[in-house]
């Protein structure tokens, strides 16, 4: 039967945690501040259903939450504005939300299936389109267990002014070890707030709060694309040999047509067309000779090699602006979310908790993307990230000083994409105790035409999935484009 929408709620309660917080109030950072207009971060995995009753599932659930809880005592605190204005985390042990909801008529394939992400995956998550600010009266956290007819869903909603990826996905890790009984495996977070990013500047907010920056209301299609190793290998290899793969491409091509003209027209002359054969052969063999001793003299050479994720990310950067038809003069925007915690001077905890992030964006023309080769996109992409050191992340708090302002989240020229999230998050390394993950999900939150998070594929070994969220008539050019399909596994 199709997904439909509809739930119900069995039960909502609150979880506390186990232990009371001895940790002092959290002022929120410039990286957090500017997440105070986003919606809730919206993440969570689908699971074969466990061979346990259901009500002693929810009970094992909420102990371990509250275990989980005494390790992350922000999560069940809320957020504070004083006098001077200044954004804090109180960890005040307020609690989270604990919710049962009943999906019985929904299976995994209903999910798994279909070839757009179905509506009903939207419904697996609470606060929905809540905005971060709604901390300072609400939950930071909220989880939702729904029953599925031959499954379960995990999902959790979390406040981004709070957490970015690195640290919602420490969080989840050890709700599910602390689940399965397994104690002090995921890292411990790290609270300090004695770094760069806590700023005196004052980001001044509207009465209520402030609003997201993007029609939250626009029609969208989304889609996980799937992308293999070996489609990932292949493009990192195009990208950092453009040149010999075209030529070779070129040249064995014009063989394969020369070869069949030649059958063609002395197809009654065999020792003509056995003549031209071994010639073709010849030709062939001297050709890959030639580019194999290119490929040694060019690797002899510096030469700057583009990563795995930053060649599919230029792949798609070509492939959305080829689908989104825009006049060769347009100026596209392509931005990458890069962790801070490792860039800054001196560096932060690899579990810092809180956001560590900023929004590296890459310019270009329509023009230029789809004229130019891939791997001048991801040459292009790969200049800013690298380029982002210390002294580039102070230069984006230093500007943010100058301008205390919310994250302009959207697309609103119609020309932009946003790659969040990241294949290195371990979100298929949670097991609650029956089996990881058949699928990682996000709700309704953030989404926007040309919004795209990465994850890693189910089986490991470096696969990629895309969750891509684009304009309805943008995704059926993209769903049509041979060159992009070629490299997504059906």
């Amino acid at each position: 039967m199709p997904c439909s929408p509809s739930l119900s709620l069995v039960s909502k309660c609150t979880v506390f945690p186990d232990s009371k917080s001895t940790l002092r109030d959290l002022k929120l950072s410039v990286s957090d501040l500017p997440m105070l207009s986003c919606h809730y971060i919206q993440k969570g995995g689908l699971f074969t259903r466990p061979l346990i009753p259901f009500d002693s599932l929810l009970a094992l659930l909420k102990q371990a939450l509250s275990q989980a809880l005494t390790r992350f005592p922000p999560l069940a605190g809320r957020l504070l504005t004083n006098s001077d204005d200044y954004v804090y985390l109180t960890c005040n042990d307020a609690g989270v939300d604990f919710i049962h909801a009943n999906a019985g008529h929904v299976y995994i394939r209903d999910i798994l299936a279909p070839v757009h992400v179905p509506d009903c995956v939207k419904e697996f998550f609470a606060f929905d389109r809540t905005v971060s600010y709604s901390g300072h009266f609400k939950p930071i956290l909220a989880v939702q267990v729904t029953e599925l007819a031959d499954g379960v869903f995990i999902g959790c909603a979390v406040n981004h002014a709070v957490t970015d990826g690195t640290s919602f996905w420490n969080f989840f890790n050890t709700f599910a070890e602390e689940c399965r009984g397994l104690k002090r495996v995921s890292k411990q977070p790290e609270f300090s707030r004695d770094s760069v990013l806590i700023s005196p500047a004052v980001l001044k907010l509207p009465v209520g709060g402030p609003k997201v920056t993007f029609n939250a209301d626009q029609p969208l299609r989304e889609r996980i694309f799937s992308f293999s190793r070996e489609a990932i290998l292949n493009l990192k290899s195009r990208t950092n040999n453009p040149k010999s793969i075209e030529d070779d491409d070129n040249f064995l091509s014009a063989v394969e047509i020369l070869g069949k003209h030649s059958n063609d027209t002395f197809q009654n002359n065999a020792k003509v067309t056995s003549l031209i054969e071994n010639w073709l052969k010849n030709m062939v063999v001297s050709w890959k000779q030639q580019q194999q001793n290119a490929g040694q003299i060019k690797s002899n050479k510096e030469t700057v090699e583009i990563s795995s994720f930053q060649s599919l990310c230029a792949f798609l950067w070509r492939a959305v602006t080829r689908a989104r038809k825009l006049p060769a003069s347009k100026a596209t925007t392509f931005r990458m979310a890069v962790n801070c915690r490792q860039r800054i001077e001196p560096k932060l905890d690899p579990y810092y908790f809180g956001n560590a992030i900023q929004s590296v964006p890459t310019y270009a023309s329509a023009s230029d993307v789809l004229s130019q080769d891939l791997r001048w996109c991801a040459e292009q992409l790969n200049k800013n990230v690298k380029a982002h050191d210390n002294d580039m992340v102070r230069r984006f708090v230093e500007d943010w000083e100058s301008n205390p302002r919310c994250f302009p989240l959207g697309n609103p020229d119609g020309a932009s994409i946003t790659m969040g999230s990241s294949p290195r998050f371990p979100m298929y390394d949670n097991d609650f105790g029956w089996g990881r993950p058949l699928a990682v999900r996000s709700g309704r939150a953030n989404k926007f035409d040309g919004k795209i998070s990465a994850f890693p594929g189910r089986e490991g070994g470096g696969s990629v999935d895309l969750e891509v969220v684009l304009a309805p008539e943008t995704m059926t050019a993209l769903e049509s484009d041979l060159e992009f399909m070629q490299y997504v596994s059906s």
